[in-house]
Parts: C-alpha cells; structure tokens; sequence
C-alpha cells in the first residue's frame, strides 16, 4: 500500500471503524488514533491499520498523529468537549499539518440552525459552532450532515426491546415525518470522499434514506421486514424522557436525544436528499431493507 493518501481516523468505533472498512477493501492506509490500548486497537492492527494513542483534545498528540497524514476524518460522539477537538484539529492542521482534505461528520439540523437559533440541542450548537471553525481555519474542509441515524438506539435497541415485547415502536415523535440513514450509507459518502478528495473540497453533502415517512410508516416498514405486525405507539414526551437515564446516558447525552425527539414531533426531520447517490453513485438502503438484514436481532 502507498502512503501518500494516509487517512487518520479518530477512535476504534463508530461510524469511523465501518469508513475503515470500506477503506481497506480498497487498499488505502488508515491510521487510527485512540485513546487507550485496548482489545479494540489491537484488532484494528491486526486488520493492517495502524494505531497512535492520543486524544482529540490534547494538542500535542493531535500535531504527532497527523505526522505523514494527507486527509483526516474528524468526529467524536456525542460530546460537550466537541467544540474544542474542533478548534484543536483545526489550529494544530494549520500549523503542522499538510492536509489534502478534512472531512467533518456534522448533523443535517445544522442547516436548519442561525446563529441566535434555541430550539436545538447543545450538540448540535456545538456541531454548529464546530462547522464555522472548521471554514474560518481556511484548511481543506468538508462537511458531512447526515440525518438521524437508523443505527441510534431510538430504531434499534429501544424498537427491538418494545417489538419483542408488545409488538410495537413507543417514541414521542407525534405525526413528525423522518427519514433516517444507516450507518453504512454514511459510512460508504465518507469511504468516497476521503479515498479522492480533490472534487469534494468546500463541498456540504446532506445525506437521508430514500424517503421520509412518519412514524405508522415507520412501523410498518418494520412489519414487512420482520414479518409480524408492528404499530407504532405514541408515547406522551414526559413519560419518555424519564426512562432515559436508566439508559445511562450522561445529561448531555440525554438533552441531546430528548431535543431529537422534539424537533421529530416539530417536523424538522422531514426531509430528503439524493446525497448518498450523488456521491456514491448508489443510493441509500430503505429502512425496511435495514430491519430485515438484522431480523434476528429485532425478533429476539
């Protein structure tokens, strides 16, 4: 494998270890940098990738990781410190770095947002805030904006739980329309631009699955994937946000996924894009498709 097109990728999971995947299916080197040694960096080496430890807030292991890298492909979780990991990329990039391309994993709602906007989660102001950094450092960015995530726990763990249970999907969404994109799909925009940048560069790609729907046509996507009825129950916001922290989410986790179900039932994830085609050239799987590759797991 050459080196001249080295890709540092921030943590073992996430939606940067499926990027990692479709990567090396086409022989272009990753370097992870991680924050500890564990059994995750030890089978990413063993996968050929090679492996720093460092921390996305401390610049001197941000200025070293990126040493010999060419293109870089920045998120965390869902984090209060995402602001500064930002800023640190971005200042230490500029002064160290030789970056051909920074591809930003950023959220859809951003597009929706202005600079005094309240109704958003403090997540998604810091993605925001995050976004303008990332374009006044003057590097080579790219934003990603997908919308919310079939993968999240609100359509997997949580669905698969009320679905082995009664039947059904129980969120707060009211009549709000959504259309989530899996991981995959996001996964594969990323894989496109980070392997040949150069007609990317200042691009802003939003990505959703093939259609919005509300959350009846939700559950019944489910229902023909799954091959048993499931409804959709509309559960009162209140009741909803209480079971969230025996999930244990920390508070800025749980304000975040409480925000997402209230822009749902205000209608702002009712929106659909043609991104992933764009620039993939395939376009993303259906939520029905989704399910029905992990039935097992929904079914219990």
């Amino acid at each position: 494998m050459i080196t001249s097109n080295l890709v540092l990728i921030p943590g073992a999971g996430g939606v940067g270890r499926t990027v990692f995947d479709q990567l090396r299916s086409q022989d272009v080197p990753v370097r992870f940098m991680v924050r500890r040694e564990d059994e995750r960096a030890a089978e990413l080496r063993a996968l050929g990738a090679e492996v720093v430890i460092g921390d996305l807030t401390r610049p001197e292991t941000v200025a070293a990781a990126l040493q010999g890298v060419t293109r870089m492909y920045f998120a965390m979780r869902v984090s209060p410190d995402h602001l500064l990991a930002a800023t640190v990329v971005a200042s230490v990039a500029r002064e160290y770095g030789k970056l051909e391309a920074l591809v930003d994993l950023s959220q859809m709602t951003v597009s929706q947002m202005t600079a005094t906007s309240t109704e958003e989660s403090h997540q998604q102001r810091l993605h925001w805030l995050a976004e303008h950094v990332l374009n006044w450092s003057g590097l080579p960015v790219v934003h990603i904006r997908p919308t919310a995530f079939l993968d999240t726990p609100l359509f997997t763990t949580m669905a698969a739980r009320s679905i082995q249970e009664n039947g059904t999907i129980a969120l707060p969404f009211g009549t709000g329309r959504t259309s989530p994109i899996a991981v995959d799909d996001v996964a594969r925009v990323l894989a496109t631009v980070l392997r040949d940048p150069a007609s990317h560069i200042g691009q802003v790609y939003e990505l959703t699955g093939p259609r919005s729907v509300d959350m009846t046509e939700l559950a019944a996507e489910f229902s023909r994937a799954l091959g048993r009825p499931v409804t959709y129950v509309d559960m009162p916001p209140e009741r909803w946000e209480a079971q969230l922290p025996k999930l244990g989410m920390p508070p800025h986790l749980e304000q975040h996924v409480a925000t997402m179900a209230q822009l749902h039932r205000d209608n702002r994830y009712d929106r659909t894009t043609d991104g992933v085609e764009r620039v993939t050239g395939i376009p993303p799987q259906s939520i029905e498709a989704f399910v029905a590759a992990r039935k097992d797991f929904y079914l219990g």
